[in-house]
């Protein structure tokens, strides 16, 4: 790639950069010597030191969001920004090289079958109404290790091509080794396919994206061949849950001003998130290939954040990876409770912490060095505040326990009067909520200059959900401080991570799954407390907003994720989004989709069922036989293995077989279909009745 291309927004952002560096380093000076002039003994001891270097560390960390926002802010209030990569797409949605083709990736793991299938149906419709879907394909591409999943998903995808008459444009590969988790898998789709495609565009099992969008993507990446990757900034949608309906509505209010502030500050640096972006395939797959990091330990091995390192990548190999701020279009949803969230974010934060072998690695550019340190302090901040917090405490209680020296120095004649500031302990509290709440201002005011609170419910809707969200954050904020904290030193202490399918369900945190994942937060914040409280009463009510939290993490985790409290919010004009005031065509397809009846079936197994599906129907028998890929001859060993667990289950039933044995029988043909026949041989009532097929069963006879 022709670095020249590059030059007129790399030289930009070179001078926007070190202003973003001065605007944060400047006054995070000055905030720590104001901080370390108010500690009582001007910073003398040990712990005041650290003290002082842990608030101007946060207090960098927090300008970097603050100044997002205000260069945001400005890019929205100018309307325009000359290096946007949408500039140049012409104004029709038009695509006029036949020989431009784009694959639609959607890699799922263990995933809800109908809710995603219901959104790859809704993006396929959204195609066909451009007039230009026969310039894309669809590919699922699937890691599920759940055996029932496997034959659910071979299934909906069969039924879905037939309604959609799709079978040359929607395919299905289930891989049978998931190594590297979604990258690999993404890994593997470039190996078999990645020739046949210009582009790929890649999702999430729960994400959405309209036609026009992604007409306007290939556009923008046909227009500017030193683009590799093109982000769009997702909308969270469709989730009833209190937690959910607040993030939706912060996502949808401050999202775009932090979106284009990005912008302004990246440029042609920006990050790809994983979903939701198109990629240029061909430098994909040359240059990003993901090294294994050496080592053994929780920051050595496979990757798991890899959409970070594949941008540096891409950026190192000389194309340009753009963030599409004002792309719509562009749709996902959030976890619907505190729990959820917080185990997402465990796994995020092992992945964020890998960075920092790469952060030396020779080749990237510095802007991404930056980034890989910003996503490690999305996670470390919360240790380094949960120190702060700790350290404040202690010098609380040392000035209650130990009496002052008034003569440190023998030889002095003067005593030194130590000052006691009770303030000092608000001072990163309160720079915390200017620097956090003037951001929510900039988009509030945004909002109203530009006319558009009606979309929003209306300015004093929009104002008291504005108030909601910020005291709901306030009350989760030292839960989530303490859950990453732990998760940063749980990580550096070697205890891995599972992969394990997201829950995307608005079904609640019962009051026993919260008592368990929170009791130990709880106990942290009472005795905290209590302690405070015994000591030294007038720090207590410094500490109050933090005790609160951790003590009510419990309940807070309840409420927040009951759907009931937020459609109530709802109801109540609260937390209200554009899309549910006025509803795009997509997302009221996608809800239309959701509700299609189940294709018609003379057998009443249930469609969850898959392996005995598989096992007893012959449609779908066939169809599993058709997509699993033929083994070489087997060997004798394998053969009697196979012929063994046929036996179990048979004389045991299905359910006596484990995910591990289900899944050896779905992945060997001969053996499978030997279990077939023997199944619809058996005369035993009960033993056939165990697998659906009960001989007296009239309608099993006629099928």
């Amino acid at each position: 790639m022709d670095k020249t291309v590059h030059a007129v927004w790399e030289r930009a952002g070179g001078r926007r950069r070190l202003l973003l560096l001065a605007l944060i380093i400047v006054p995070s000076l000055l905030a720590a010597r104001t901080m370390y002039s108010l500690l009582p003994h001007k910073g003398a001891s040990g712990l005041e030191l650290a003290m002082t270097i842990l608030f101007a560390v946060l207090f960098a960390w927090i300008s970097v969001g603050f100044w997002s926002a205000a260069a945001g802010a400005l890019v929205m209030l100018r309307g325009y920004d000359r290096f946007s990569p949408t500039l140049a797409c012409p104004p029709d949605l038009d695509l006029p090289d036949p020989a431009v083709r784009t694959a639609l990736l959607f890699p799922v793991y263990n995933e809800d079958v109908r809710r995603f299938m219901a959104g790859i149906r809704t993006v396929l419709h959204s195609l066909r109404a451009t007039g230009m879907a026969d310039r894309f394909d669809i590919f699922i591409l699937s890691d599920s290790t759940n055996p029932e999943a496997w034959i659910e998903e071979e299934e909906a995808w069969y039924h879905f091509c037939r309604d959609e008459d799709a079978f040359t444009h929607v395919f299905y590969r289930r891989r049978k080794n998931n190594v590297k988790r979604k990258s690999g898998n993404i890994a593997d789709f470039c190996r078999r396919w990645g020739a046949n495609y210009r582009y790929m565009i890649v999702f999430d099992a729960d994400s959405l994206m309209t036609g026009p969008t992604m007409i306007r993507m290939v556009q923008a990446m046909q227009a500017h061949p030193e683009i590799g990757i093109l982000q769009t900034p997702p909308q969270a949608v469709n989730k009833h849950t209190l937690i959910a309906r607040v993030q939706q509505f912060a996502n949808h209010l401050y999202g775009p001003v932090f979106a284009a502030g990005l912008h302004y500050w990246q440029l042609g640096d920006a990050q790809y998130w994983g979903h939701n972006a198109i990629i240029r395939v061909e430098p994909f797959m040359k240059h990003c290939q993901l090294p294994r990091l050496p080592g053994k330990g929780p920051l050595g091995g496979e990757i798991l954040s890899h959409d970070f390192v594949e941008s540096a990548l891409m950026r190192r190999a000389g194309y340009g990876v753009w963030l599409a701020y004002e792309l719509g279009g562009s749709y996902e949803e959030s976890p619907p409770s505190l729990v959820d969230e917080l185990i997402r974010d465990r796994r995020w934060c092992q992945g964020n912490l890998q960075h920092s072998r790469l952060i030396l690695a020779k080749g990237f550019f510095p802007t991404h060095r930056a980034l890989f340190i910003n996503g490690i302090m999305s996670y470390g901040s919360a240790l380094l505040w949960f120190f702060f917090l700790l350290f404040s405490s202690l010098q609380a209680v040392l000035e209650i326990v130990i009496p002052p020296n008034y003569f440190p120095d023998t030889r002095t004649l003067f005593p030194v009067w130590p000052t006691w500031y009770p303030q000092w302990a608000l001072t990163l509290l309160g720079s915390t909520a200017i620097l956090l709440f003037l951001p929510k201002l900039f988009s509030l005011a945004l909002v109203v200059a530009k006319g558009g609170a009606g979309r929003f419910g209306g300015p004093l809707r929009m104002s008291l959900s504005v108030l909601g969200e910020v005291v709901v954050s306030t009350f989760l904020a030292p839960v989530r401080m303490l859950f990453h904290s732990f998760f940063v030193v749980s990580t550096l202490l070697g205890w891995r991570v599972s992969w394990n399918a997201q829950n995307r369900d608005d079904k609640g945190t019962s009051w026993g799954d919260a008592l368990r994942f929170h009791w130990w937060g709880t106990a942290l914040g009472l005795v905290w407390g209590w302690l405070m409280w015994v000591i030294n009463p007038g720090f207590f009510w410094w500490l109050s907003p933090i005790v609160a939290g951790l003590v009510l993490s419990a309940p807070l985790s309840v409420w927040t994720s009951r759907p009931g409290l937020g459609k109530a919010a709802r109801k109540a004009g609260l937390f209200l989004i554009p899309p549910e005031l006025d509803r795009p065509a997509e997302l009221t397809a996608l809800e239309h989709n959701l509700k299609r009846p189940a294709p018609y079936s003379p057998f009443s197994l249930p469609r969850k069922q898959g392996f005995i599906r598989a096992v007893v129907i012959p449609s779908v028998h066939a169809l599993h036989l058709s997509l699993i890929q033929h083994r070489r001859q087997s060997s004798a060993r394998r053969t009697a293995h196979m012929a063994e667990l046929g036996d179990k289950a048979l004389k045991l039933g299905p359910h006596a077989l484990s995910r591990v044995e289900k899944m050896e029988l779905l992945s060997d043909p001969a053996g499978l279909h030997d279990l077939h026949k023997k199944v619809w041989e058996l005369d035993d009532g009960p033993k056939a009745a165990a697998w659906g097929v009960c001989p007296d069963n009239d309608e099993n006879e006629s099928a």
